[in-house]
């Protein structure tokens, strides 16, 4: 029986192919844990220690964007397995598989390295202030009805948990429009929207002012614009699901003249 025990305790771990990496996980969160108990200090040469007065009124950094990526892979555990191998160097805090599955890779009040090179407005660093999501989709495909119902659910979730604001549920396109297309145009943003995740648009009334900029707009609502063929084409992903195009129609500009007023 103790045998029996044994080889079942031995083939239960040996079963969980990510076993090392979780270890890795934990130590390395145990190690941040240590840096956050530490106390302040030692900024001014000629402060004496026992004089150090910690202030009562402090939270954690909470995170203020999500970003909504696809993985641009073919299953859901190469996912898993890129984002478990050092030399990737590539991260995100959740994965959400096609049968709705979602893992939670990283706890939310960490940095994920999901953003790499891109812009919002005047933040640069989004690592630093939002949660990735990675959907299971190669790029070519529709979402699944049980992936976006999960992701709706989590949404929901971190909206209320984080306090985050509704324009603030963007793409990987739209802070990245040289380098980036994910999510696919099949990305069902005005759902999203009609959910309170992320800003849309209503043109029946809408009546252009003279001389419209419509590059300043894109700006405003947050896009980087020092590209604009690239710009045009991030927005009209997110908002007219359509790829390539990058010229401006009177209809474009309504909408645009519209979601920046949202922002």
């Amino acid at each position: 029986m103790v045998l029996f025990c044994i080889v079942f305790l031995s083939n239960s771990c040996s079963s969980n192919k990510y076993a090392a990496t979780n270890k890795s996980y934990k130590k390395q969160a145990k190690n941040f844990a240590k840096e956050l108990s530490k106390r302040p200090g030692g900024v001014d040469s000629a402060m004496n220690a026992d004089q150090w007065v910690g202030t009562t009124n402090f939270g954690m950094r909470k995170p203020n964007f999500v970003i909504i990526h696809h993985t641009a892979q073919n299953a859901c555990d190469s996912t898993l397995r890129t984002f478990t191998l050092t030399r990737t160097q590539v991260s995100a805090h959740y994965v959400i598989c096609k049968d709705g599955t979602i893992h939670h890779m990283l706890n939310d009040y960490l940095r994920a390295w999901h953003a790499g090179n891109s812009k919002w407005g005047n933040l640069t660093d989004v690592n630093s202030s939002s949660i990735g999501i990675e959907l299971d989709n190669n790029g070519f495909e529709s979402f699944s009805e049980p992936q976006i119902n999960s992701l709706l659910q989590l949404l929901k979730k971190l909206k209320r948990d984080n306090n985050i604001p509704t324009a603030n549920f963007i793409g990987h396109s739209d802070i990245a429009p040289k380098r980036k297309v994910d999510p696919n145009r099949y990305f069902p943003w005005q759902m999203l929207a009609q959910n309170g995740f992320g800003n849309w648009y209503d043109t029946a009334n809408v009546k252009l002012p003279e001389n419209f900029n419509a590059m300043q707009s894109l700006r405003i609502i947050g896009y980087d614009t020092r590209d604009s063929i690239a710009a045009i084409k991030a927005f009209k992903l997110h908002f007219e699901q359509q790829d390539g195009n990058s010229i401006l129609t009177e209809d474009d500009k309504k909408i645009i003249y519209d979601l920046s007023k949202k922002y």
